[in-house]
């Protein structure tokens, strides 16, 4: 029997029956001869018969290729595996086929527009901006940078850029021209494009001289493309004594979008470059990472396709920005023929509910989101459900770090009980997810459903050995097409090897502590580089987080576990308070009882400290393991790259809390 804490929250309906993963588990039962009718089932063939599954994944979404498959899976080694050999193809022709009157992308920002762009307009944008690329001089392997917020922009010019077989990559302008020129340089572009600035809760930001500087600082450029987002001018402005940009073509976004072309879409090897996506690079220099057309095309088709149902008439919208990997899951959305949402700006802004009026006007059925952002909405006492038309939402989709606890029950209660909260976690190495959900799977609250399709999941000691029930690291025993085809000048493949293959030979090492429940199901604890080790009993600091970050006196927490030079282990814990609260006498003895009883004695602090803000990436992720090092005594400039922080100034804090706790 089910223990009552165990108990669902949320169970199929009978429209289960007819979602697309359905028909594709009989699909695979007829192909294997066995009854892969259960997710568990269908899970375990995917993982374990990679050939039959990847193969009926490019039957099942019809994925064209002028020729002929010659072997699915050259290796299972890691790394080293090849797939679907002598095949071309390429991501843009089946982003863009389809009904060209459909509705392919709505775009929004804080104002309230709303635009929408039919599939036949994107393809004549896309065609016009590769003409322009092709003009300046852009060829297969060549690389187009973007320094844009999430616009259609930023969708056009990647595309664009794919279709003629050049690598794209992208940042958001929130990142200084330094922290973007490390990424840039690194790739020796072509052609950047650049808007003039972006607008957030209500703020223009004029990033003009950000991208004189930052375009300065690529010697390669043969041209840059500017845009007009926000009214501020002409996007290459140098300030007094700034660094005079040349030696470049400058193209504005309006002549290049203004063409008469056709499409031409070139059709390139399976594993030819697509794009490359960078790593947060607190900790050094960001590695690029570079993914393949094919990996990313078959990977996202199944992983929105067949654990999100996302299809035709479906309207997908993933908060995120150009400088999150789920941007470019969230664009994947027009490979199943959706309507993908691009929202420039705050979500909260111009009030609490932002959101949530936008997912009612546009009428989304997917809708992605951070778990902070879901916690900001339940502690402002939001109920959607109730103020907004959500009819049309099915699914709401959470990554970037655990999802509390009470968030659970509260978009049930908030929002709707019909509504799927599907938990998702993976990473910007793979450009997809390792565990997730499924329209037939339950959802308990406080863990992750399953393994995706696809994904050979287990959780390994320290030994290298296989656990269950208890913590272990996240690794992948069998290849994934989206796996890295390598990192960007590492030619011998070192640092690739180093990443992620140096602890298990063999088996992908991904950095996340999780355990693997008998049930099949998932809980990440947070990163294993950061874990939290209390008299040799190892703790997941997410653990704390929802424990600390329902009180609603807290905003947000950063616990860290120090090993100090004098041998000493120091545990603090740092909380961002809410206006109108103090971290008095009473509110960290509600704490220490709270997690005492909700996590252990072990998880609770060595002290507490208020602070104005917490660190973080440009993606939104707490910088645990940098904050760590200048904890242990570590030079700022040598812990991380304070480029990569969204605030730089908030290390300081911490650089003075150490003096502080050696001073005793």
């Amino acid at each position: 029997m089910t223990k009552p804490e165990l108990q669902p929250i949320w169970t199929p309906g009978p429209d289960a029956a007819h979602t697309r993963i359905v028909a594709f588990a009989r699909e695979a039962s007829a192909r294997s001869g066995r009854d892969l009718t259960s997710y568990a089932a269908l899970q375990q063939w995917s993982a374990t018969e990679l050939e039959q599954f990847w193969s009926l994944v490019w039957e099942h979404f019809e994925v064209s290729s002028p020729t002929p498959v010659q072997q699915v899976l050259t290796t299972r080694e890691m790394p080293g595996a090849q797939w679907f050999t002598g095949t071309r193809l390429s991501y843009v022709s089946h982003a863009l086929r389809g009904d060209p009157d459909s509705r392919a992308v709505v775009e929004t920002d804080e104002t309230g527009r709303v635009q929408a762009t039919t599939l036949g307009e994107l393809r004549g944008e896309v065609a016009a901006v590769a003409a322009t690329l092709r003009r300046l001089g852009v060829t297969a392997g060549d690389r187009v940078i973007g320094y844009l917020p999430t616009t259609r922009v930023s969708l056009v010019a990647f595309l664009a850029t794919a279709s003629l077989g050049a690598v794209w990559s992208c940042c958001g302008q929130d990142y200084g021209a330094a922290a973007a020129a490390d990424r840039f340089a690194q790739l020796r572009p072509s052609v950047l494009v650049a808007a003039d600035g972006y607008t957030f809760a209500g703020t223009t930001h004029d990033r003009r001289a950000a991208t004189a500087a930052l375009a300065a600082a690529l010697p390669t450029l043969r041209a840059v493309i500017t845009v007009d987002n926000v009214g501020a001018g002409p996007a290459l402005v140098v300030e007094p004594g700034g660094v005079e940009p040349g030696g470049f073509e400058v193209v504005s976004w309006a002549d290049a979008v203004a063409v008469q072309a056709e499409l031409d879409v070139l059709d390139v090897d399976f594993d030819h470059p697509l794009w490359v996506l960078f790593s947060s690079g607190t900790t050094g220099k960001p590695k690029g990472i570079v993914h393949g057309h094919g990996g990313v095309l078959l990977a996202h088709l199944a992983a929105l396709g067949l654990n999100h149902d996302l299809s035709s008439g479906d309207t997908f919208f993933w908060y995120t920005t150009t400088n999150w990997m789920m941007w470019n899951l969230n664009v994947a959305g027009l490979l199943l023929g959706a309507t993908v949402v691009l929202h420039d700006g705050s979500p909260l802004y111009p009030g609490p509910d932002a959101l949530w009026s936008l997912v009612e006007q546009v009428g989304v059925t997917t809708l992605g989101l951070s778990p902070g952002l879901l916690l900001a909405h339940e502690k402002a006492g939001l109920t959607p459900g109730v103020d907004h038309d959500l009819r049309a939402l099915r699914t709401i989709g959470v990554t970037g770090s655990t999802l509390h606890l009470s968030a659970w029950a509260w978009v049930r209660d908030a929002i709707s009980p019909r509504v799927q909260v599907v938990a998702t976690s993976g990473g910007t190495d793979v450009a997809c997810g390792f565990v997730g959900g499924a329209p037939t799977l339950d959802v308990v609250a406080g863990e992750i459903s399953a393994a995706a399709l696809g994904v050979a999941l287990d959780a390994f000691d320290p030994d290298g050995n296989p656990v269950r029930d208890q913590v272990g690291e996240l690794v992948v025993t069998a290849p994934m097409p989206s796996m890295p085809l390598r990192f960007f000048d590492d030619e011998d493949g070192s640092r690739y090897r180093a990443a992620y293959f140096d602890t298990y030979p063999g088996v992908w090492r991904h950095g996340d502590w999780i355990t693997l429940s008998s049930r099949g199901t998932v809980v990440i604890h947070g990163r294993s580089d950061s874990t939290l080790n209390r008299n040799g009993v190892r703790l997941g600091s997410a653990d704390i987080y929802d424990v600390v970050e329902r009180f609603e006196e807290v905003g947000e927490a950063l616990v860290i576990g120090a090993e100090m030079p004098d041998g000493s282990y120091w545990m603090p814990l740092y909380l961002v308070l809410t206006p109108g609260h103090v971290l008095d006498d009473d509110l960290r003895e509600r704490i220490r009882v709270a997690l005492r009883r909700d996590a252990s004695p072990r998880h609770v602090p060595d002290e507490m400290v208020a602070v104005a803000a917490i660190p973080h990436t440009r993606t939104g992720k707490k910088l645990e393991v940098p904050v760590k090092r200048v904890l242990q005594g570590t030079d700022p400039e040598t812990a991380l790259s304070l480029g990569a922080v969204d605030d730089p100034t908030l290390i300081e804090q911490f650089v003075r809390f150490a003096a502080e706790h050696r001073a005793g």
